[in-house]
């Protein structure tokens, strides 16, 4: 079993920055990839980027490269994601989740998902 806990989200003026943690408890979250998803309100959940088990690859949605930056500390059992350059339209909850070895932007791929931590980006 591994359980996520999303933290860092909060109230950020456009162009601002900010930096999201997904901690994880569980003996084999190294041999998760980890994804992070966001939902806004009427919206359906969005992939955003992906990280393998090693960290050696990742991947982001066309719409977030350039801007969001994936990574991951085994030993702390912690993914970030930091988002630069933030935009009204990255409103939304943002989520972890573990999954496949490799990553995947399918949602329905992942075992395991944190609780969401709230993004809210003012104009």
């Amino acid at each position: 079993q591994v359980q996520l806990v999303e933290s860092g989200g909060g109230l950020v003026q456009a162009g601002g920055s900010l930096r999201l943690f997904c901690v994880a408890s569980g003996r084999t979250f190294s041999a998760h990839g980890i994804g992070w998803f966001r939902q806004a309100p009427c919206k359906e959940r969005e992939f955003l980027a992906t990280i393998s088990w090693s960290g050696r690859t990742t991947d982001y949605a066309d719409s977030v490269k350039g801007r969001f930056t994936i990574s991951r500390n085994n030993a702390l059992n912690t993914v970030s994601l930091q988002i630069n350059t933030l935009k009204p339209e990255d409103t939304a909850v943002y989520s972890c989740a573990a999954g496949p070895k490799y990553g995947s932007s399918a949602p329905t791929s992942y075992e395991y998902w944190g609780q969401g931590t709230q993004v809210t980006v003012s104009s």
